[in-house]
């Protein structure tokens, strides 16, 4: 990934006037973290002392963190992370690969796109639905981009997630070939913090150089014979955003796992439930197959989509099955 100079400038080995100061994680990798000051220089620092020994615990450091860097001297002097804020928000997923325990992909967010591909890879609506019942889970506000809407006709695009957008969510349709919906999504990330996920090889990237100039990250074709895409970003990546925000990259995931989420919360991860909550006939209705339900009625009725409801069923037994 090729940095934008005016944004990174690392800091000398020189001792700084300030010895304490406060800063925002915008990436890292083999225990080495940059940290963007207010000043906008990047420091490269490490963990020191108990926070290092709590990395290996509960306590993971994430890109996004607001944290406190501390000035040692030494051969040469260097920065340490001495202290990590409190997070207001997270992103977080079940660690791949069925390993147990959290992964937080980045903190601080005010809001999460979750990004698709109109076609090339094959849109899949129930994997959205796992993305935004995590946005829901960690209580971030959630927008959906349906990205590459050049490779099929308007009604196919606005069909493809149209459960989703009749849930409440609002719906960006955008294409780097023509431009649509580029200017609608830029307006919608100034100022705020927020994260571009969703499955690899929808052009997030792409999107990001497109929308950023001068970001020049890397971008890989979609394999042909696989219809999938390659993994571009290795690790979440925060970007300052001009005028203010915070714009965060994040790996394309082919595991959508969820993690933290208890299943008698998964009905409140879906909006368009919350009309019908506390309505069954049974107080301790899990709205699968009881009668008197009034979420289920509500399927019956097509107030609200089969096809999210399939959706809820199969992550509610998923997490049942877990705890």
């Amino acid at each position: 990934m090729t940095r934008d100079a005016s944004q990174f400038v690392q800091l000398g080995p020189a001792p700084p006037d300030d010895l304490s100061v406060e800063g925002v994680v915008v990436q890292g990798t083999g225990g080495v973290w940059d940290v963007r000051l207010a000043s906008g220089s990047v420091a490269s620092a490490s963990l020191r002392g108990r926070l290092k020994h709590e990395a290996r615990g509960a306590l993971k450091l994430a890109v996004g963190d607001k944290v406190t860097l501390t000035w040692e001297n030494g051969e040469p002097g260097a920065w340490f992370i001495t202290d990590i804020h409190e997070r207001f928000s997270k992103l977080a997923r079940r660690a791949p690969g069925g390993a147990r325990g959290e992964r937080v992909v980045v903190a601080n967010l005010d809001q999460v796109l979750v990004v698709f591909a109109a076609a090339r890879p094959e849109p899949h609506p129930r994997m959205l639905d796992r993305f935004l019942v995590i946005a829901e889970a960690n209580g971030l506000h959630a927008r959906i981009v349906v990205n590459k809407c050049d490779l099929v006709s308007p009604a196919e695009a606005r069909a493809l997630f149209g459960e989703q957008a009749a849930a409440g969510y609002p719906v960006h349709y955008t294409s780097i070939e023509t431009g649509e919906g580029l200017d609608a999504l830029h307006d919608a990330l100034a100022g705020r913090s927020s994260a571009l996920s969703g499955p690899s090889g929808v052009g997030k990237s792409s999107l990001m150089n497109r929308l950023f100039p001068g970001l020049d990250l890397r971008t890989a074709a979609i394999s042909d014979s696989v219809n999938k895409g390659r993994h571009t970003t290795v690790g979440a990546v925060l970007h300052p955003l001009p005028g203010g925000g915070f714009l965060a990259d994040t790996p394309g995931l082919r595991e959508v796992g969820l993690w933290g989420i208890d299943a008698a919360d998964v009905p409140h991860c879906f909006p368009e439930f919350a009309p019908y909550l506390g309505q069954c006939r049974f107080a301790d209705c899990i709205h699968t197959v009881e009668p008197g339900c009034a979420i289920r009625d509500a399927v019956e009725r097509g107030d609200v989509s089969r096809g999210r409801f399939e959706s809820y069923v199969k992550l509610r037994e998923e997490l049942a099955e877990q705890n």
